[in-house]
């Protein structure tokens, strides 16, 4: 993460959760925090040794009401969410898990 933030100057919010996959191992879980909006958002690998992440968007039980202004931060913010999924793609496509 610290990678990724130096990197971009952004995804201060962004936190990792050690996450115990499938046969002990840690998968990782990525909570990605969104300034505008109740929604929550979070990654994580498709499997372990999976180069793939998938991205959740779980909803709030409140409506999102927005000005144009606060919907362009919410797409920012959403920007940065699809830079870093890409980002951990392209390393964990280079990274080999020992067991």
């Amino acid at each position: 993460m610290a990678d990724f933030r130096n990197a971009r100057e952004a995804g201060d919010l962004i936190n990792v959760v050690v996450q115990d996959g499938s046969e002990g191992a840690d998968t990782g879980l990525v909570i990605v925090p969104l300034k505008g909006s109740t929604m929550s958002i979070y990654m994580e690998p498709l499997s372990v040794g999976e180069a793939r992440w998938r991205v959740t968007l779980e909803p709030s039980e409140d409506t999102t009401v927005l000005s144009s202004f606060e919907l362009q931060g919410l797409a920012a913010e959403l920007s940065v969410a699809a830079e870093l999924c890409a980002y951990l793609e392209a390393r964990s496509a280079g990274h080999d898990e020992q067991v």
